[in-house]
């Protein structure tokens, strides 16, 4: 089944919208009326949503969560059918107008943002299927939160998330998606089983393992390169009632990584996460491990001396509570309220996110720790340091350290969007640290805002560059989709 929303949900505050009629290839420009002298005009296709010129909506699409980067877009694309996508694509494949798909803004660096081009918003993509076996189909534009609030009336959930629910699955689909239980259960790529996808070329395809394998690996993790993700089948597991949610204070980086290490390796918890934190001298210094332990029907009852025995986390400062599963899930909910509420929301976020190889991740991670403060962090930012599985990262271009138990660091900035001095500071660290990770054998998780070139990328994807060089070339031969990201 193809995910499609209704023609209502897709016009639903359209009204006062300025609607495009053609596009005029020789002034390059879209137009909302027809020219009425003779000359040189495309017919806009027939949709059943609509494309947008008026201010307000490209405005919306010139910015993202990072509010550093503004790239205007020509027009935005609100579809009433993935059919829309189809025939838009084509017709900016025929005048060469660069593409890029929108989910939720959450980008920190302009990644799916279009001078002059069209962005396609997911949103309207918001249909999920029925619940077959272990697996449901969801339109691109599905929130993580209403697909985990959908699948629980089954007793089922998606394996994997990340902290915050309110992205949509096409958005972490293309960058990967990870979060706490990564360690279990790899990436949230790794738990799709098809796509269903609209090429550069203008095809709407079916990709899997078995299907096209090529742009199933070409598009997962693949950061809008080769198609735009439309749908999406994802495993589904059993899940919990509630968790046992533990919080483990350390004052020793070495003692934290290895006490995070062993869980990891041994599987003791469901999720597993950590946080750095300023010391009372605004040192990054102090260190604090979260750990989610499932109940049934997941998992046994909690034990705390079964699962706590043999860490070494200050016996002092150790809480422990349990939760709902889906309050666990949700709990950066009301953090988020209140940061909307204190306008913290609106401010920019230069973030960094690396993947450090795990022989290299404590002098890695105390080197970038030792050279934070406070204000480098902003007061909305965190920090967060926690320890994935490679084996169970089996996505090709879901880039990870060549290392059994890699780590990802990420620095999550913030600072307000009009201290342009501030921004570019933190900017020019975010590469220095890049750099070192780079040379010390790790790479980044390509959600950030580190300044990157194209040789950058080469870099970054190593030996899966020529694949992915390759898909683009089939899928995508004139080159149009998501030049934000500055990779080819």
């Amino acid at each position: 089944m193809l995910p499609k929303p209704t023609r209502r949900t897709a016009l639903q505050g359209m009204a006062a919208a300025a609607v495009v009629v053609g596009f005029d290839p020789g002034a390059r420009a879209w137009a909302t009326e027809r020219p009425s002298a003779s000359g040189e005009f495309a017919e806009a296709p027939g949709l059943d949503g609509a494309l947008l010129t008026d201010d307000a909506s490209r405005e919306a699409a010139a910015d993202d969560y990072g509010h550093i980067v503004h790239r205007r877009p020509a027009a935005v694309l609100r579809p009433g059918s993935v059919l829309d996508i189809v025939r838009m694509v084509r017709f900016c494949r025929r005048h060469g107008i660069s593409v890029a798909p929108r989910g939720q803004g959450h980008a920190t660096h302009g990644q799916a943002q279009v001078e002059g081009g069209l962005v396609v918003e997911t949103a309207p993509l918001a249909e999920i299927g029925p619940v077959q076996g272990d697996t449901v189909t969801v339109g691109a534009g599905v929130l993580w939160s209403t697909l985990a609030q959908a699948t629980l009336e089954h007793g089922l959930t998606p394996p994997v998330f990340t902290d915050y629910l309110e992205l949509s699955v096409g958005g972490t689909v293309s960058v990967g998606g990870l979060g706490g239980q990564t360690h279990r259960h790899g990436a949230q790529v790794d738990t799709v089983t098809e796509l269903q996808v609209v090429t550069g070329a203008g095809e709407f395809l079916r990709c899997s393992a078995a299907r096209h394998p090529e742009l199933f690996d070409a598009v997962r993790a693949g950061l809008g390169q080769c198609a735009i993700v439309v749908g999406a089948t994802l495993r589904l597991v059993t899940a919990p009632q509630t968790v046992r949610h533990y919080l483990l204070p350390y004052d020793d980086l070495h003692t934290f990584l290895e006490d995070q290490r062993r869980l990891v390796q041994e599987g003791r918890f469901a999720y597993v996460e950590g946080q750095v934190e300023p010391d009372d001298a605004g040192s990054y210094r102090r260190y604090l491990l979260e750990a989610v332990a499932y109940g049934p029907p997941a998992g046994p009852e909690p034990d705390d001396a079964r699962l706590l025995r043999g860490l070494r986390h200050d016996p002092a400062g150790l809480t422990a509570q349990d939760l709902d599963y889906y309050a666990f899930l949700d709990r950066l909910g009301p953090v988020v309220a209140q940061l909307r509420e204190a306008g913290l929301w609106d401010y920019a976020h230069p973030w960094l996110n690396l993947l450090l190889p795990g022989d290299e991740a404590e002098p890695l991670a105390d080197r970038i720790l030792a050279g934070l403060t406070p204000a480098d962090v902003g007061p909305a930012g965190v920090v967060l340091l926690y320890p994935l599985r490679r084996e169970l990262l089996r996505t090709p271009l879901l880039r990870m350290p060549d290392d059994p138990v890699p780590w990802l660091l990420a620095v999550l900035r913030t600072c307000p969007p009009d201290d342009q001095e501030t921004v570019d500071r933190l900017l020019a660290a975010n590469r220095v640290a890049y750099e070192a990770v780079r040379d010390g054998g790790g790479t980044q998780y390509p959600v950030g805002s580190v300044p990157f070139r194209r040789a950058d990328w080469r870099d970054h994807y190593g030996p899966a560059f020529p694949a992915l060089a390759a898909a683009r070339e089939r899928y995508d031969p004139d080159g149009i989709l998501v030049p934000g990201q500055g990779i080819f």
